[in-house]
């Protein structure tokens, strides 16, 4: 039976979700953090900081690595949520070379628009009250292009769509939805802001740790979301292991 978007019945389906498969998910976060780690480590050992082109290199191969484990957190997830009723197998949650590209594509597009802007703005310095109204505005506008944009992940890993298709499949889905969708946004900024506030007075401790916990949660929200969205659009039943 259809049912219409719930941030509550959303929010308890993934939290089901992640208890279900606690284990799987908990030491793919923590061998993917190990992984990042442990390469920083060697390559800042490797690279003296004058070493310009090293780093550079280094730095674009570390931003592929965290893309590649990222992609595939999205699709352990997506993996997980359809084999409910069947086995799947460890190949089935490596990105593709052409997601990481999509991915990579829209992060470096909204990379280039932030530094492009923020070089703009610098141009205002001699005009504090316009400088400061420009960023005010901005901050409102990057709210809620963050928040129309934030299944292009999900539509990347889990209908191999393109970078920019992806963006706007994204916006199409949160058409309608916008307080539901900006209620989700705020529970998953919350999980994530909150550790990470803590762990600046914990040092590495408790919070810290707690991050590893709470990051993979956050993605399984938004992996839930996206696919309940569709299911308001699509007015189909709403069975989480059965639509893809």
């Amino acid at each position: 039976m259809y049912h219409p978007f719930s941030v509550a019945e959303t929010t308890k389906t993934a939290w089901s979700i992640f208890k279900k498969n606690f284990v799987t998910i908990i030491v793919y976060s923590i061998a993917a953090s190990l992984l990042l780690l442990i390469l920083g480590g060697i390559f800042g050992f490797v690279f003296s900081p004058e070493d310009f082109t090293g780093k550079m290199v280094v730095s674009l191969f570390m931003v592929f690595v965290q893309a590649y484990t990222t992609l595939g957190l999205y699709k352990l997830i997506f993996t997980l949520i359809d084999s409910e009723y069947y086995e799947f197998e460890f190949s089935q949650i490596l990105p593709a070379f052409k997601s990481i590209m999509s991915y990579l594509g829209v992060i470096f597009f909204i990379a280039f628009v932030i530094t492009t802007f923020s070089i703009l703005t610098s141009k205002l310095d001699d005009y504090p009250n316009l400088q400061q109204l420009v960023q005010e505005i901005a901050v409102i506008i990057a709210l809620y292009f963050a928040l129309r944009v934030m299944f292009f992940i999900t539509y990347i890993v889990d209908d191999q769509s393109g970078g920019f298709e992806s963006i706007k499949q994204s916006f199409e889905l949160t058409r309608g939805y916008f307080f539901k969708v900006f209620t989700m946004l705020c529970i998953i900024l919350l999980l994530i802001a909150l550790p990470a506030w803590v762990s600046q007075y914990d040092g590495f401790g408790f919070a810290s740790i707690a991050i590893i916990f709470t990051y993979p949660f956050v993605n399984i929200i938004l992996a839930v979301t996206y696919r309940k969205l569709i299911y308001s659009h699509q007015d189909i039943d709403d069975d989480i292991a059965e639509t893809n």
